[in-house]
């Protein structure tokens, strides 16, 4: 029996790709998520073979899932589920674990198919993120870790770099504290820095904001 994962923020996605799964002989969905904590979670306590990832979730987003499973050592398999026609999205996501992706209009047939391949440890590409996958490969050149982010969780890598807490964050930001705690724990996750004040270095390191304005 094949254990899947499903998360995806998009309610009416979830249900319909669980009533598909569930229908098909050999494949149980042994569980859902709505956010990316709630994904984590459900990966750590329920061990399934595969896991269908979205990469635009709330809380902590597909990337940041990806990081923290290949920190923490989980081996489920991770189809991700795309709306993007951004091959460099997809690629980032093959870099950073996923075995492959599936589309989120994609047929009863290409969903059972892209499951049981990953539960063999097969993966399914479309040809133009192929293409992009080996492009970058060849030319063997350190993906820049910046781009892991998006530009919220830059901004807010920013202003941990000029040594503000969450609080100060928060006000310049406009939004709440929650919500910065949120995006600090996906900058760690997806960097793999153990703290903010690996944050605050790295930031420097990599010049998101000037050193002297930093130190000022």
């Amino acid at each position: 029996m094949i254990r899947v994962v499903i998360a995806d923020d998009h309610k009416v996605v979830r249900e319909g790709l669980a009533f598909l799964l569930n229908a098909e002989p050999g494949i149980e969905v042994a569980g859902q998520a709505a956010d990316g904590t709630a994904a984590l979670r459900a990966i750590r306590e329920l061990s399934p073979d595969v896991v269908l990832l979205d990469l635009f979730m709330p809380s902590l987003d597909g990337m940041a899932v990806l990081a923290a499973m290949r920190a923490e050592g989980l081996t489920a398999q991770v189809l991700v589920l795309t709306s993007s026609q951004d091959d460099d999205h997809l690629v980032q996501a093959v870099k950073a674990g996923a075995l492959s992706f599936l589309p989120k209009t994609a047929g009863v047939d290409q969903v059972i198919e892209s499951v049981l391949a990953a539960a063999r440890g097969e993966s399914v590409l479309q040809p133009a993120a192929t293409t992009r996958l080996i492009e970058e490969l060849r030319r063997g050149s350190a993906p820049d870790p910046l781009r892991l982010l998006t530009p919220r969780e830059t901004e807010v890598l920013r202003e941990v770099a000029r040594g503000r807490a969450n609080r100060e964050i928060a006000k310049t930001l406009c939004v709440t504290e929650e919500t910065v705690k949120s995006h600090v724990s996906s900058i760690l996750a997806k960097l793999g820095l153990a703290d903010r004040t690996q944050a605050a270095i790295f930031g420097l390191q990599h010049h998101v904001v000037p050193l002297d304005e930093a130190l000022g």
